[in-house]
């Protein structure tokens, strides 16, 4: 799995346990909702700054965006 892939999958899971839609986490990081919806289809790779701003508006750090989920294989 690419890394954009791996931080779309995180972003979709943590939005959506919080039961946002993808407009109230592009309002919380200062984000179009059109390219929080491309970071959630792994179209654009989001700069480290971007990373920050979506970790911060869901209150968890930055590395946690790129963690692999153990559900899945590595390979």
């Amino acid at each position: 799995m690419e890394i954009e892939e791996v931080i779309a999958t995180n972003v979709r899971r943590l939005r959506n346990a919080r039961k946002w839609t993808q407009e109230a986490l592009a309002e919380k990081a200062q984000l179009s909702s059109r390219y929080v919806g491309a970071i959630e289809r792994a179209n654009v790779s989001a700069r480290v700054g971007i990373i920050g701003r979506i970790a911060d508006a869901f209150g968890v750090e930055p590395a946690d965006l790129f963690k692999r989920s153990k559900s899945k294989g590595r390979g």
